[in-house]
């Protein structure tokens, strides 16, 4: 851009001397031609390569920190209006509840007047019981509301007449008989009270849903602006990328250097992984056979004094071989888990329906003298080694089993969800004790139990080769259960080719 002379638009002229006239030559201005930008473009292209493209960084780096800035901004202001409208949709939910409960109450309370069934005051008892939790969650969302507040305070009020009147209707229909409240059971013992509430929770309704469209407008408009910046900075990132580009070629050595001691360090750590596999089977070797001499020696003075021991001193030996057994199982199943971190993966189709019928005849025996009720559904091929997938369904299966133990009558489902999804999530589900879900964190760790031996036996280490083989086929795992009342156990595995 070129700016006009001072003279309004007209050209200064040189005056000709008086010796004779010079030929006509404007003077421009030094903004005339250009020269407010002609000097720091001459002392740009005066650096060197290198700090050109410092100085080009310099300046896409300082804009899109800008544009970051304001689009942090931006984004913390719709994602403030996501946790509101999250809080307006729970509330609306709660008021629609509570709506419906009040109401159930009301009209179950009319057939107790006429019946006296003591069935009907159930809904009544539940709200008595529940109208403190509701209240309180209420003016919890309506924090910082006042008009919502002084609602909740109005619907509390609301609420208490309407258990008030009923309760009135329940002493006199005990103390004078159906004629006295003839007229309640007809009309409602709390009619005008139940239309308040009514009118309340309608109110409270409206109000934020019109704040939620308010907060749906404003998070348009701040996302629009977004999403303008966001090209803008995704403009200034390709002039950054194309500096960077000048940056790479001179990298190339150091990258070069960098492959090759990652190539060198690669291969020393497979070394080590051979090294440590060995040492493990080793170690496991040395570890085994005094285990095997505890519990063989144990056994032999076992036979040797059994008429010389007391009842203590022999559960003492029978504590110690069983100690011995377990720590031998614990070193099999710890050198199974080692193993599986570095076994090599077969990837081929798995049809899980064929691996699921050889895992129940494998069974067949501990489920002798068992009264087992099985629900199977017919479950999808998926991709990956069959020996691994074959584990994971037979360690899951098995704590069904062994969980399920101590019901007359175990349910035990296998199943799927969301078939259609280009993964498999399928569960394993029980009717047995469950767990409860504080610990679920723990349930895939190396040795974690949430039962003593004495109630289920086990090393802990079953579902965490569970998580590790499904880790490695790249799904996840994940459990639901309630203390008493069974659980349900999930994975997920790729039914197609990434």
């Amino acid at each position: 851009m070129f700016m006009e002379s001072p003279a309004k638009g007209q050209p200064q002229i040189a005056l000709a001397p008086i010796g004779g006239p010079e030929p006509h030559n404007p003077s421009p201005s030094p903004a005339g031609d250009g020269s407010f930008w002609r000097i720091p473009i001459m002392w740009f292209f005066s650096l060197t390569i290198e700090q050109r493209i410092l100085a080009g960084f310099s300046l896409v780096f300082a804009g899109i920190l800008v544009i970051s800035v304001v689009s942090y901004r931006n984004t913390s202001a719709v994602i403030a209006n996501s946790g509101l409208d999250t809080r307006s949709h729970e509330l609306v939910q709660l008021l629609t509840n509570i709506d419906m409960a009040m109401d159930q109450t009301e009209n179950n309370h009319r057939r107790y007047l006429v019946t006296g069934e003591e069935l009907y005051l159930e809904s009544y008892r539940s709200v008595i019981k529940q109208k403190p939790t509701f209240i309180k969650y209420l003016e919890h969302l309506t924090e910082g509301v006042p008009e919502q507040q002084e609602r909740v305070a109005l619907l509390e009020r609301m609420m208490h007449q309407q258990l008030a009147a009923e309760a009135h209707a329940i002493t006199v229909l005990t103390n004078r008989g159906f004629e006295a409240v003839k007229k309640m059971a007809l009309e409602g013992a709390a009619t005008r009270e139940i239309s308040e509430i009514h009118k309340i929770v309608a109110e409270m309704e409206s109000y934020e849903r019109q704040a939620l469209r308010r907060r749906v407008l404003e998070s348009a408009a701040t996302t629009t602006n977004t999403i303008v910046l966001l090209s803008i900075g995704a403009l200034l990132q390709f002039v950054l990328l194309a500096a960077v580009y000048y940056l790479i070629r001179h990298d190339i050595t150091e990258r070069r250097r960098v492959a090759d001691e990652l190539q060198r360090r690669g291969e020393l750590l497979e070394a080590a992984n051979k090294e440590l596999e060995s040492f493990s089977y080793s170690v496991s070797h040395d570890l085994r056979a005094p285990l095997r001499h505890i519990d063989g020696y144990a056994s032999l003075l076992r036979k040797a004094v059994t008429e010389s021991l007391n009842e203590k001193a022999a559960r003492y030996l029978q504590t110690i071989s069983d100690s011995a057994k377990q720590m031998g199982q614990l070193i099999d199943d710890l050198l199974v888990f080692s193993r599986m971190g570095r076994q090599e993966m077969l990837q081929t189709r798995v049809d899980l329906n064929q691996v699921i019928r050889t895992i129940l005849y494998d069974l067949r025996l501990d489920l002798q003298g068992r009264e087992i009720s099985w629900t199977i559904a017919t479950l999808p091929e998926v991709l990956g080694d069959p020996a691994m997938l074959r584990q994971v369904f037979m360690n899951l299966i098995a704590n069904a089993v062994k969980f399920t133990s101590t019901r007359p009558r175990a349910h035990i489902e296998v199943g799927i969800d969301r078939p259609n999804s280009g993964e498999a999530v399928i569960f394993v589900r029980d009717n047995g004790v469950g767990f409860d879900m504080r610990y679920a964190g723990k349930l895939f760790g190396v040795f974690q139990r949430l039962h003593r031996m004495d109630e289920f036996e086990g090393t802990g280490i079953g579902l965490a080769n569970v998580r590790r083989i499904v880790h490695r086929h790249g799904g996840r795992t994940w459990a639901e259960g309630e203390p008493d009342k069974g659980a349900t156990f999930y994975i997920t595995l790729p039914t197609r080719r990434p």
